[in-house]
């Protein structure tokens, strides 16, 4: 999910520097706040994962968890 995100938010950067149709401000805003609330709550998830002392959580299920081999 995070690589989403950031692509999204590169897409975002590129949309607005188009010179033939660039985005509008308000929009690009709009896209920032909600990633930034996605990274808030992954930053919560991760919180949530080290004190109940898990190795995985839902946000960042794509990626593999070091040690486990690959596996889910």
């Amino acid at each position: 999910m995070m690589s989403t995100v950031r692509q999204h938010l590169l897409d975002t950067l590129a949309d607005l520097r188009s010179k033939e149709s660039p985005m509008d401000i308000a929009r690009a805003k709009a896209v920032a706040e909600v990633a930034g609330v996605l990274v808030n709550s992954a930053k919560v998830e991760v919180d949530y994962l080290r004190v109940t002392q898990q190795r995985r959580g839902q946000f960042f299920e794509a990626l593999p968890v070091p040690g486990d081999g690959g596996r889910r």
